[in-house]
């Protein structure tokens, strides 16, 4: 059985725990800033828990990040250099010269580095992708997402694009298949320090997606329509349903509902087993990253340009 620990407990890592005391792996630590909360999942759970990341680097072969994103780099080099593999909560990093670094210490160590981008993980979007792949919608022309919900006050670290439009960028990466050609956005900011509502274009050349995202509606939204050649298909994230119309038929698909974090989890212990790369390995993470911090702010940007200028950060928008 494969070792393993969490480091962050907040919002996701306190999940990471949880499904890793279920699956056929050994929750050997937790670990968090605050001591008080580590001992509470630690007991939860019934493993080791340290107020010290450092503490855990000798007793796992693997280990989740769940930390606030400017952390990320640093705590996944002091894993990766001991070979531990890591799953990296996205966005995978700060920067994408942060995400390059990790990328190359993953390399040198022989360590996989994971990210977790948890809607490809969805049942739904799994299925999508299948429907997709054999042709069932004809010649995908656009894809349109909106993920929206109320004003998220404990982000702050980061805005609308890179905590919630990565998803879906991610996403949309997936279904294509390809690197978009071009990135156009519009952004805004009215109650948060960064951006909190924000519409992305991203052309694939035949194929067009739209992302929209604001932490200004009252309900939380979560969907993504497919429109190819032959048919549309409608897909809702947190029910883990689609639907696809055609001329004269509606079909509505069966999805076997199970939770993203499950599968994502899953799969990056098997590849660790299985000797291959994760779903979403540190690559795609940091094209992810690369797209959602271009997006981050009013431009247009073909891909030459993009990669004329790879390196933005965060703290420069």
């Amino acid at each position: 059985m494969i070792s393993v620990g969490v480091v962050g407990l907040g919002a996701m890592g306190q999940h990471h725990a949880r499904l890793y005391s279920q699956l056929d792996c050994y929750l050997a630590g937790v670990a968090d800033v605050n001591l008080e909360r580590a001992r509470e999942i630690g007991q939860k759970y019934k493993t080791r828990y340290y107020s010290d990341y450092h503490e855990l680097l000798e007793k796992v072969q693997a280990v989740s990040i769940a930390v606030p994103t400017i952390q990320h780099h640093a705590i996944a080099m002091d894993f990766l250099a001991r070979s531990v593999h890591c799953l990296v909560e996205k966005p995978i990093a700060f920067t994408v010269e942060q995400a390059e670094e990790m990328i190359g210490a993953a390399e040198k160590s022989h360590a996989n580095l994971a990210v977790g981008h948890i809607e490809q993980y969805n049942p739904a979007t799994i299925k999508l992708k299948q429907i997709i792949n054999e042709g069932l919608l004809g010649d995908l022309l656009i894809i349109s997402t909106r993920r929206v919900c109320p004003f998220v006050s404990r982000i702050s670290d980061v805005g609308a694009v890179i905590d919630t439009a990565i998803h879906d960028i991610g996403v949309v990466k997936y279904l294509v298949g390809r690197e978009p050609l071009s990135v156009f956005s519009r952004v805004g900011s009215e109650r948060h320090i960064k951006e909190d509502y924000a519409v992305v274009v991203l052309d694939f050349g035949g194929t067009t997606a739209c992302i929209e995202v604001n932490w200004f509606t009252p309900q939380k939204a979560r969907t993504l329509v497919a429109t190819g050649s032959e048919g549309v298909a409608y897909l809702n994230y947190i029910e883990q349903s689609l639907l696809i119309q055609y001329p004269d038929l509606t079909k509505i698909i069966n999805i076997k509902k199970e939770e993203p974090l499950k599968i994502e989890l899953q799969d990056f212990l098997n590849s660790i087993d299985e000797k291959r790369k994760p779903l979403v390995d540190g690559v795609e993470g940091k094209e992810v990253l690369r797209i959602s911090l271009e997006s981050s702010q009013n431009n247009y940007r073909t891909l030459y340009e993009l990669a004329k200028n790879p390196t933005r950060s965060i703290v420069s928008i």
